[in-house]
Parts: C-alpha cells; sequence; structure tokens
C-alpha cells in the first residue's frame, strides 16, 4: 500500500502573541489517522508542537525568537525557589483523569483567561470551544487535576503522552493568590511524573526570551532548546 505525503501549510502573518510589533506565521500539518502518535513524536523532537488535530511550528520571517523548550529531567536539579514551592503545596492532590472536560474545570480556566490572557483568543472560548481543546486529540493524551486537602480545584494540565516522555499542552490555574505558583507546582509536578515513567523529556513548549509571559520557562534548569536542527543546552542568563 503506498502511503499518501505528509502535507504541510503555512499560515497567513499575523500579529505576533508574545513580542510587540512582530508578525508570526506557523507552519501546519494534521496529525489524524492511524501514525499520529509516531508522526506526533517526530515532530514534537523536531520543536512542533500540538493543538486539537494539528502539529505547527513557527516559521516567521526575519525573526527566530521561539526557541522549543525541553527538560531533561534525569538532570533537573530545582532552585531553592521552586523547593519552597513544592513544600508549599505538599498535601496538594495531583490527579490524572481521561481527557473529559467538565463545567468546573471549564469555570476556572474562564477565571484564567480572564485575569491573564484578555487580550487574548482563548479569553472567548465558549463551552464547545474548551470541550475540542481537552477532548479533540489524536494522540494519547491525560488531564492532571490540582485539588486542595478541602477539594477545591486549583489547577489543570493537559498533558500528552510521548514515546520519550511528555508534553504540556496547556495548564491554567487559579489567579487569586499570585504568591501560590500553580504554574511552578504544576510543572514540578509533571518532571516527577515524567521520571516515575522512567521518560527522558518535558516538553514545555515555546521559549521566548524577551517575553514576561515565557520567562518562567528558563528557570528551570537545566534546559534544552531546539535550533539549528538539534537540541543543545540552554545557555545560563548573563
Amino acid at each position: 500500500m503506498q502511503h499518501r505525503p505528509q502535507l504541510f501549510y503555512t499560515t497567513e502573518p499575523a500579529p505576533c502573541p508574545y513580542l510587540p510589533d512582530r508578525m508570526e506565521r506557523k507552519v501546519l500539518t494534521d496529525l489524524s489517522g492511524p501514525n499520529a502518535s509516531a508522526l506526533h513524536d517526530r515532530l514534537s523532537q523536531a520543536g512542533f508542537r500540538r493543538s486539537h488535530t494539528i502539529a505547527y511550528a513557527p516559521v516567521c520571517i526575519d525573526c527566530r525568537a521561539c526557541k522549543p523548550l525541553r527538560l531533561p529531567v534525569g538532570l533537573f536539579t530545582p532552585s531553592r525557589a521552586q523547593k519552597r514551592v513544592w513544600k508549599h503545596h505538599e498535601n496538594t492532590n495531583a490527579v490524572i483523569i481521561p481527557p473529559v472536560p467538565t463545567q468546573e474545570q471549564f469555570a476556572l480556566f474562564h477565571a484564567y483567561q480572564e485575569s491573564r490572557h484578555t487580550d487574548g483568543d482563548m479569553a472567548h472560548m465558549s463551552w464547545q470551544d474548551y470541550v475540542e481543546l481537552i477532548s479533540n486529540t489524536p494522540v494519547e493524551t491525560v488531564v492532571v487535576e490540582f485539588r486542595t486537602p478541602e477539594g477545591q480545584l486549583v489547577c489543570v494540565s493537559l498533558v500528552d503522552i510521548m514515546s520519550d516522555g511528555l508534553s504540556a499542552v496547556y495548564t491554567f490555574y487559579d489567579t487569586s493568590s499570585p504568591t501560590a505558583s500553580w504554574g511552578t507546582y504544576s510543572i514540578l509536578t509533571l518532571i516527577n511524573l515524567t521520571k516515575r515513567r522512567g521518560s527522558l523529556h518535558l516538553y514545555l513548549g515555546y521559549y521566548v526570551p524577551g517575553s514576561r509571559k515565557m520567562a518562567y520557562k528558563a528557570t528551570f534548569r537545566p534546559a534544552e532548546i531546539f535550533q539549528g536542527g538539534h537540541w543543545e543546552t540552554l545557555a545560563a542568563p548573563v
């Protein structure tokens, strides 16, 4: 049987969500099909990310700021601040569940968008849009729910399972207490989960130097970025 070639498409330029006065352009391909997991693995290991049934990567004109970033979890050493966050939330319950959306999750998602991303596309997502975000996946995907000892849902991570690790697709959380650092705690939890699975890497999406939204990713060390066709260690900031 002859396999059809994988088709890739480029989008029209649009305003960059990370850096001001720049335009972004992406290359896209469809992941759906019998070989979705293997294709997802190969593309993720080459710097692509997944959204719904699409894999994408930036191909911006005259800009290479977006750097795919992953953590080699076996080498990870938490900072003092990260150790404090871990200790502070030691009684939090993290439960892995299937990618089935709930109204409880959606309420937290909506509050997060209202607080952090009022100017983003996700701020206007409906319940059905949220259903698609969580459940429309052609690969093995799980949801990690984080709850307080009292049972309050405070953080949700959508996570893809890959052959060499985990990929954090999207995380949202309670922003009512900025010092809670739920985003940091979710990454620390996923690092531990990746280790327990005996896997090598946690993929964290794009690191964009100069973007406040993405600066937190560089605080997890050591980290690797994909550039020039290979993964290399992210240099420590000067």
